[in-house]
């Protein structure tokens, strides 16, 4: 695979620059190169099919910023013009002092914010170059220029890529780890919740767009026209991130993916005023992984009626909010929402206004090095709980880095989740049975209760993810005092 070999490099490459010290940095830097080159690809496609047409095609990026005039300059014989192609202090000079400063003008610029072009202004002015070294910077570009965007088959490989790159982003640490929800859960769900041509698709906390890229996947078997096409483009799908580097990675992924402006915005979804949410800003999907743990300011958890510090439920109530009536969602959340205390309040509201028809119940590992327990939520708003089917994914192996959950792994919850029936992992819960508290607690009655067989290397090593968890969280917050 000519691209994995490629990033490959740039890795090894990124590896030797003072700039960049780990995975978010290599994905950040090697983004915003990979980002051009596509960009230019794509401009000279639109022009080619514009010709065809007897039109026009009028380029974003123009002039020197072009890729292929400062980037990839190219002799008569169609190779690297290595006499007029900067290098070394010329290029970073470039690219720090004239070619940012101009794509970031772009913002300014735009006719409006639903414009590719003002999508590149923002990128632009979110990210900055971290490639202190104009040989690195040269050696890297050489060998994105080597890359083509112009058939459907390598444009997938590309973005499967990509996405792995993020994937070991989200393995780097805390934060990244908080950008990351495994692919194979994610299509999983979308798969459940089957959104349709002409319904709004919303993640507040979107992180890398893994939700929104994976809909849109599952959507574009449905086009059939070119308002089909159209809507899918401008109308169906929006997202909302609070941190800059998610934020930029979302946009750019969801580009390479063919969403070509994509509704992604930078924004604390929690400091919306929820008593603001008027029924046109309402959409007909939710899907979302919301962080947990975090920490607001008061006047942030003012704004919600069930008060709580905890991100996750101030973002669940959020998502009830914001779903039309008969709206559909899955969330994945902390299994310890189904029966801690502090959230039995939440928990009422959903039952009372949502039906909550499903709860798949998830194994330690799934979100490698995470070492938390999660379920998914699967809910309709309109109409009150009154029974709730669970699957339990018991899967007799251990996950992690080495072993990640597959969709195959979760064939059998498909299956079963269409008709909500009975088996060894699956039952069914009558809500008339709960108590004030509402617990939720996972409770299988078909399976005597499991006594824990791991392995002491099992449980060595998650004693040992636990501990880096630990380490890098006390770090964040003496970096925060």
């Amino acid at each position: 695979m000519k691209y994995e070999s490629t990033f490959n490099a740039i890795d090894a490459i990124l590896r030797n620059e003072a700039g960049c010290s780990n995975e978010l940095d290599y994905i950040e830097q090697t983004s915003w190169l990979l980002f051009l080159k596509y960009l230019d690809d794509l401009e000279t496609q639109r022009e080619q099919e514009a010709a065809l047409t007897g039109t026009e095609h009028k380029r974003i990026i123009t002039g020197f910023n072009r890729w292929s005039t400062w980037a990839a300059p190219k002799n008569d014989k169609g190779e690297l013009d290595v006499i007029n192609a900067m290098t070394g202090d010329d290029l970073v000079t470039f690219v720090n002092q004239k070619l940012f400063p101009s794509l970031k003008h772009f913002k300014d610029t735009a006719v409006s914010p639903d414009t590719l072009e003002y999508k590149i202004g923002e990128i632009f002015d979110e990210l900055r170059n971290k490639i202190n070294s104009g040989y690195n910077m040269r050696e890297i570009i050489n060998k994105i220029d080597s890359l083509k965007f112009q058939s459907a088959e390598d444009k997938h490989e590309m973005t499967v890529l990509y996405e792995d790159k993020i994937r070991r982003m989200g393995n780097a640490g805390r934060n990244g780890g908080e950008y990351y929800t495994p692919r194979p859960l994610i299509r999983t769900i979308v798969k459940i919740i089957d959104p349709r041509i002409g319904e709004t698709v919303y993640d507040p906390a979107c992180g890398s767009a893994g939700f929104l890229c994976e809909a849109f996947n599952y959507m574009q078997e449905q086009v059939h026209s070119v308002a089909d096409n159209d809507a899918l483009q401008k109308s169906t799908f929006f997202g909302k991130e609070k941190k800059g580097l998610p934020y930029i990675i979302a946009t750019m992924n969801m580009i390479f993916h063919g969403v070509a402006a994509p509704n992604i915005i930078r924004s604390n979804t929690l400091a919306e005023n929820l008593a603001t949410i008027q029924e046109r800003d309402r959409k007909h999907v939710i899907l979302a992984n919301p962080p947990f743990g975090g920490s607001e300011r008061t006047e942030v958890l003012q704004n919600f009626d069930i008060r709580t510090s905890e991100t996750a439920y101030m973002f669940m109530q959020h998502f009830i909010k914001m779903l039309k009536v008969n709206g559909r969602a899955g969330i994945v959340i902390k299994n310890t929402f189904l029966s801690n205390g502090d959230a039995a309040a939440l928990r009422r509201k959903l039952l009372e206004e949502c039906n909550l028809h499903t709860i798949l119940d998830l194994p330690s590992g799934v979100f490698t090095g995470a070492g938390v327990k999660t379920v998914v939520l699967f809910f309709t708003k309109g109409e009150p709980t009154r029974k709730i089917w669970y699957y339990q994914l018991n899967l007799g192996r251990t996950l992690g880095k080495t072993n990640p959950l597959s969709e195959a792994d979760l064939e059998d919850f498909v299956n079963l989740q269409k008709t909500q029936a009975e088996s060894e992992n699956s039952w069914v819960l009558d809500v008339s049975t709960l108590g004030d508290d509402c617990d939720l607690s996972v409770k299988n009655p078909n399976k005597p209760e499991v006594v824990d067989n791991r392995t002491t290397a099992d449980i060595l090593n998650t004693i040992a993810e636990l501990n880096e968890d630990s380490a890098r969280l006390i770090k964040e917050i003496k970096e925060m005092l």
